[in-house]
């Protein structure tokens, strides 16, 4: 049978109080940046910073007496191996949780903390994946699957359930799609409680299984990105399924769009989200016109980065918008080069972030030097200040840049 909207309120009613009612708020500053009416679920704010909690709670919650003393087993690289392992702590419920071996450390200690036995097992999700269900059968264990599972489907409706419960007047929902169970509870939420609420999943670009199924196209992902909770090799064939049934569109976003949404939704409404839980603002920013005065309703889906990936992302976000520039500088081998071009900064008002100095590599000449700065400014023209000033007393400059998206964004900033 397929999910209904009778299964989502059933859901809710068995998750009341063992997940968090996250806030789903108005975001003035972001409304003027897209051109819509931008409503945010923050979803970052579940314990385990994901909404993964409420798929992993409902389908333990349907497990028999006897499935429950068998325990459970999942594999996830991230968000879905800790929701299990924490829900199945609460239940009293074994669990073991097979993980690649590339998954960063701070994952696994995560997992682990929450009771779960860890199993670092392939070179790739898929081959994980296949490690995990043959251990399902030799042991007799529940395999809790992370998307592709009608009561993980149901669980994370329930999301909708809140967010229309708050603002039934919505338009349009941008969804993150992976594995596509948040976007198929979201779909039969939606059909069911306002028919014609627009529900657009949201891939990014090197990843877009769901966009391809949909065209009746091969499926062909791949790469690396930021948003690696929807880098997922194909979609689920339920959720694909409910999608199809519900006319559900997807969107494609670049790389360095989801990349200026997280630095975007840390600046504007001072909370951290991971790549794919930007990944619906990044589809208001290069979308504009599919949803330019419509009401929108986010889901912040996840906040679990990398906080190293997260600072280069931020860095990166300042660069983009003309805050940080990077200078190559070539000066003569001599004595007071260096301060010279110190000097002509300062009196511009730049902030020296770093200085390479560089005589081997690079210089054109025994009797030059290379130097490379990052500067602070204020934004783009008063970087275009500081590199006319350098190049006005001889010296040449190279400009570096940030990889952009396609097309271009709003010019509007927070």
């Amino acid at each position: 049978m397929p999910v209904t909207i009778d299964d989502i309120h059933a859901a809710a009613e068995r998750l009341a109080g063992r997940i968090s009612r996250t806030p789903f708020l108005r975001s003035e500053t972001l409304s003027q940046i897209t051109g819509a009416e931008v409503w945010v679920k923050l979803e970052n704010l579940q314990f385990t910073a994901s909404f993964k909690e409420r798929g992993a709670a409902n389908r333990l919650l349907h497990l028999t007496p006897e499935e429950r003393q068998a325990g459970v087993i999942a594999m996830s690289a991230g968000n879905h191996a800790q929701a299990v392992a924490y829900h199945a702590k609460r239940l009293g419920i074994a669990a073991t949780i097979v993980m690649p071996r590339f998954t960063p450390f701070v994952k696994v200690k995560r997992t682990r903390y929450h009771g779960a036995t860890v199993i670092l097992e392939g070179e790739s999700l898929a081959e994980a994946a296949a490690f995990a269900h043959d251990l399902a059968k030799r042991e007799g264990l529940v395999f809790v699957h992370p998307y592709d599972d009608d009561a993980v489907i149901a669980g994370q409706g329930t999301v909708v359930l809140e967010m229309l419960a708050e603002v039934p007047d919505l338009d349009a929902l941008a969804i993150p799609v992976g594995g596509g169970g948040l976007a198929a509870g979201a779909a039969v939420a939606a059909r069911a409680l306002r028919p014609g609420l627009e529900v657009v999943g949201v891939e990014v670009e090197t990843y877009p299984a769901a966009a391809q199924r949909l065209a009746g196209q091969p499926v062909k992902v791949g790469g690396p990105t930021v948003a690696e909770g929807i880098a997922v090799r194909d979609v689920g064939d339920r959720p694909m399924n409910i999608l199809k049934q519900n006319g559900c569109d997807v969107v494609l976003v670049p790389e360095a769009v989801i990349e200026r949404a997280i630095a975007m939704l840390i600046e504007v409404e001072k909370t951290v989200a991971e790549g794919a839980g930007a990944a619906g603002l990044a589809a208001l920013l290069f979308h504009p016109e599919r949803f330019r005065g419509k009401r929108v309703g986010l889901i912040v889906s996840g906040g679990n980065i990398d906080t190293r990936t997260l600072a280069n992302v931020l860095m990166r976000g300042f660069a983009r918008d003309g805050r940080l520039i990077n200078l190559d500088i070539d000066v003569a081998d001599q004595p007071g080069a260096l301060a010279q071009v110190a000097r002509i900064v300062a009196e511009c008002g730049g902030n020296i972030i770093d200085v390479q100095h560089q005589r081997l590599f690079g210089a054109f000449s025994v009797k030059s030097a290379e130097v490379a700065l990052l500067i602070e400014v204020e934004d783009e023209g008063h970087g275009d200040r500081i590199t006319e000033a350098l190049r006005g007393a001889g010296l040449p400059v190279r400009k570096a840049v940030v990889a952009e998206a396609a097309q271009p964004l709003s010019s509007a900033r927070p």
